[in-house]
């Protein structure tokens, strides 16, 4: 029976273009339970051009415990597909190796058990080594950063991205696009821009609200190895609906698929002969764009944090995805003659902290930019006996922990906490410190507001946020994962549509149905509204886990789920 990867590769050779994956050699090595550094930046040059690929760092500085996700449902005619397989089947799928450094790496089952064989991934001095070894092998490499990066710890909160900025310049980043990044403000984002990167920030999908004008920068043509190369950046579509426009006001963005159509063709008539789109409109939007804009050769994805050990092919053009949190590095080799691609090598490069030498200089930066911070993101404020996790369609550890924190310190019956993918992990037996608590919290409107909320209201958040999740076209999923929530339990048919997925609202504690009339105490963050009232996150769940101490939860059910 002929394998998905063997049908993968007789697929590229019958449209003519040559490809090949090259996690290949780390997954030998996996299976053999032992990795060197030489193994994981092993390379077999190919072709003239080479492009790396960063997303989603999060502003993760150092080594982190990172759970890839459980739950991450396909709806439509994603269901089944890549992303959204998990686990055994995800390993299955791509033939890991249970136990192995790979299935660590791409897969949540056994976490905790292999995070303490193989240790931390990231940490942005071994990125700086990686991309120095790739760059020694290929000078004109380049380095392309898909956003969501200056936001997610902090550190980048106290300096407002600054941290992560001279860090990406100091990386040697030619081109990046953005999301978190405009929750500092348009007024900081512009002064970034203007004053303190070193390299273009894409946006060709960004436009002035005013005047209705594209606003920045579409895209940047580079000549590297005799090869035309030009990026468009795409920015997160779903700024004004996922977070607050009152950040923004003087731009909009959207989709624009029209738009990225007319920027392919003018640098096809400008010369061009590889179009890469940089994109951060997630997987399954990339996919859909990539089967209805003609010319792109390679999109490079980011907002969905997925990490896929090999790339997906729509028509001719690559869709590749390169994980989050500083986890991986993607390198992909392209073979370009005659104005187009012919053929292609690529390798999702582990970031395994423990096997990667740091780079001395960006150790140093690195530090540098943590020492104002050093002492307060050091502080423990208490421990946990349950991993502490985020990411899933659903509730993780760390979702329970701030909703129980929110009942507790807001005094609330309810709890709603923001379905953000961003978010390491802590490990059970381990300290939780204030950075901890900070990688999971920290952003500039992180207000714990407390307010009355009808049965009714409360259906209607649940309703529009799973539309934004499980709506079968993609275009229309506009949020990040399912609202968290505590004190509360509910049934999700997610094959339903709107205004039907959700039934059987319930207290959880007793059971008793919510009344669409009654109102309800409810406490969350993260809202949208501007002019929100009430302490910050990451103070409300230090207070909680320095009142408790010892962290212990224990497995949530609340949500039922149906329809998959």
């Amino acid at each position: 029976m002929i394998s998905r990867r063997e049908f993968v590769q007789a697929a590229m050779a019958a449209s003519a273009l040559v490809g090949a994956s090259g996690y290949g050699s780390w997954a030998r090595a996996a299976a053999q339970q032992k990795l060197s550094e030489d193994q994981l930046l092993e390379f077999a040059d190919f072709g003239n051009v080479t492009l790396l690929h960063i997303t989603d760092i999060h502003a993760q500085l150092k080594p982190v415990w990172f759970r890839e996700p459980e739950i991450n449902l396909g709806i439509g005619e994603a269901k089944g597909q890549v992303p959204h397989i998990t686990g055994a089947d995800f390993q299955k799928m791509f033939g890991i190796q249970p136990g192995s450094p790979e299935a660590y790496a791409l897969s949540y089952p056994d976490f905790e058990a292999l995070a303490r064989e193989y240790g931390r991934m990231g940490g942005m001095d071994r990125v700086a080594r990686v991309v120095k070894a790739m760059r020694a092998a290929r000078p004109d490499a380049l380095l392309l950063d898909g956003g969501d990066t200056w936001h997610g710890s902090m550190t980048s909160l106290k300096t407002e991205g600054q941290d992560m900025i001279n860090v990406m310049n100091a990386l040697g980043v030619d081109a990046m696009t953005s999301h978190w990044e405009w929750t500092y403000g348009q007024d900081r984002v512009k002064d970034v821009v203007e004053n303190h990167l070193k390299f273009p920030f894409l946006g060709a999908n960004i436009f002035d609200a005013e005047w209705d004008e594209p606003a920045f920068e579409p895209y940047k043509i580079f000549e590297r190895g005799g090869v035309r190369i030009g990026v468009i950046g795409q920015a997160f579509p779903y700024m004004p609906i996922a977070n607050p426009k009152w950040m923004f006001p003087d731009f909009s963005f959207g989709i624009r698929e029209q738009r990225m159509q007319a920027m392919v063709d003018e640098l096809r008539a400008e010369g061009v002969e590889v179009v890469v789109c940089l994109s951060h409109n997630g997987f399954d939007v990339d996919k859909k764009m990539a089967g209805r804009v003609k010319g792109i050769d390679i999109i490079l994805s980011g907002h969905t944090h997925d990490a896929v050990p090999e790339p997906v092919m729509i028509g001719e053009t690559l869709l590749i995805a390169s994980g989050s949190n500083g986890k991986f590095v993607s390198r992909v080799d392209l073979d370009v003659r005659d104005g187009r691609m012919m053929g292609f090598r690529h390798k999702l490069i582990p970031i395994f902290s423990d096997v990667i030498t740091p780079d001395a200089d960006m150790a140093a930066l690195i530090e540098q930019e943590r020492a104002p911070f050093k002492e307060s993101l050091e502080e423990k404020i208490g421990t946990t006996e349950t991993t502490l996790y985020r990411r899933g369609n659903f509730n993780g550890t760390w979702d329970d922990l701030i909703c129980e924190a929110i009942l507790s310190e807001r005094d609330a019956e309810i709890a709603m906490s923001p379905g953000v993918r961003w978010g390491p992990s802590v490990l059970s037996g381990e300290a939780i410190t204030r950075e901890d608590i900070h990688n999971a919290t920290s952003m500039t409107y992180g207000a714990c507001y407390r307010t009355g909320m009808t049965g009714e209201t409360i259906q209607t958040i649940l309703e529009d946020v799973a539309d934004n999740i499980f709506n079968p076209d993609p275009y229309y999923q506009q949020g990040g994962d399912m609202v968290r929530v505590g004190g509360l339990a509910y049934d999700i048919d997610v094959s339903q549509p709107i205004g039907k997925r959700i039934t059987n609202l319930r207290m959880a504690k007793t059971g008793t149905a919510l009344e669409p009339a009654k109102s309800y105490t409810v406490a969350g963050w993260a809202s949208v509204n501007e002019g929100t009232e009430g302490p910050q996150i990451w103070d409300v769940v230090e207070a909680h886990i320095r009142r408790t101490g010892t962290v212990r939860l224990e497995p949530n059910t609340t949500v039922k789920v149906t329809g998959i």
